[in-house]
């Protein structure tokens, strides 16, 4: 793909998510937001830490106060470059000081604060040693809506990334499939994600015969034969943003029972699509999808949620799940994905990454939902 880079996010853009996110600690009840190296750092401000460290950095914000990072000494001039650096004040410190008791000031001694799920619980642990009257919640659980509303700059670019996924599933179904290990197939979609621009690939799962009743299989060394259902699910990261879909094809002529379980499975996604509108609950979109394989008889074979959100990672909330009482919001990206998995012979799924619109839901993959047949 050859179109343009989309223009790179502003100072003001990640001003505008910083703010966001310390009101939101202060609407949940909590005295601010603690977020580790990883993709909430990454969407907050832009910095991107350079290599897996023990050091703590550690983003602090606290409603009423300036936007705080923490960053050891060695690495703060790659803070500082971070686009969002501008709207914040870089605390460094240097090997032999207490980074835990330079970061305890900024901290209400008795607050609550949330934190993002991959910091370390060293640094959490050194924090609390500091404040032992403070206490702590994971970002996901207490702020879970906080990345899951896209601007309409996020919204481009998760569809760019849905459209070089699609334009990778278009070649691969060229190629041959009969004859070839998992393993090549696996390898043919990772080097088609990158020639269509993505700079990160998470997956590439290519689940044949009977590995395609695995929803998370590996692709492995079995050789993929004529008569095989083939459950391809591959994503990854492009301009920062992911994509993640999943078709399943057949090599050669299919059965009138692996006909009747695609024609259910691609009957649940479409009705799960359909569904979509703001207002209703996340919960809603996986109990449409579920109703149809169900009613088909296959409902034991439904073996995980129908979706999860998307965005700077591959999964993030919402999730499509039962339970799950969060109203849809315009803006929300996530997947919606059934599948019936019969142990043992096959597997068949299909997944659109969809975006929650005013009235609506608009698919982010146009690839043919129909089964497509490989040699």
């Amino acid at each position: 793909m050859t179109e343009a880079a989309p223009a790179p996010f502003t100072v003001d853009d990640y001003r505008s998510r910083m703010d966001r996110a310390a009101r939101a600690a202060a609407d949940a009840g909590l005295a601010g937001v603690l977020v580790a190296p990883g993709p909430d750092l990454v969407w907050l401000t832009g910095y991107r830490v350079p290599a897996e460290t023990e050091r703590l950095t550690l983003l602090v914000l606290v409603p009423g106060q300036d936007p705080e990072l923490v960053v050891p000494a060695l690495e703060a001039p790659d803070a500082a470059r971070a686009t969002g650096a501008p709207a914040l004040r870089l605390r460094d410190w240097t090997d032999g000081v207490d980074p835990y008791g330079l970061t305890a000031p900024l901290l209400d001694a008795r607050g609550r604060f949330a934190v993002s799920d991959n910091a370390w619980a060293m640094h959490l642990l050194g924090i609390q040693s500091r404040l032992p009257d403070s206490s702590y919640v994971s970002l996901s659980e207490s702020l879970p809506m906080l990345r899951a509303v896209k601007d309409a700059a996020e919204l481009d670019r998760l569809a760019a990334a849905g459209a070089a996924a699609d334009a990778a599933y278009d070649e691969i179904r060229r190629l041959p499939f009969a004859g070839r290990r998992e393993t090549e197939v696996a390898a043919d979609l990772d080097a088609l994600l990158r020639k269509f621009g993505h700079e990160q690939v998470d997956f590439t799962i290519v689940g044949s015969g009977p590995n395609g009743a695995s929803p998370h299989h590996e692709a492995g060394e079995r050789v993929i034969e004529r008569g095989d259902m083939v459950v391809l699910d591959f994503g990854g990261l492009r301009h920062g943003y992911g994509s993640d879909t999943t078709r399943t094809v057949h090599v050669g002529e299919p059965t009138a029972e692996e006909r009747r379980i695609h024609d259910v499975v691609r009957e649940a996604q479409d009705a799960a699509c359909r569904a979509v509108r703001p207002g209703i609950a996340c919960q809603e979109v996986d109990r449409v999808a579920r109703a149809v394989i169900t009613e088909a008889g296959y409902g034991e074979y439904f073996i995980h949620r129908t979706g999860h959100g998307i965005g700077v990672t591959t999964h993030e909330p919402p999730y499509m799940i039962e339970g799950e009482e969060q109203p849809l919001v315009p803006g929300m990206c996530f997947s919606v994905e059934p599948g019936i998995y019969l142990p043992g012979r096959f597997g068949v799924r299909i997944e659109d990454i969809v975006t929650v619109t005013e009235d609506g839901g608009r698919r982010l993959n146009t690839t043919s939902h129909e089964l497509a047949l490989v040699n």
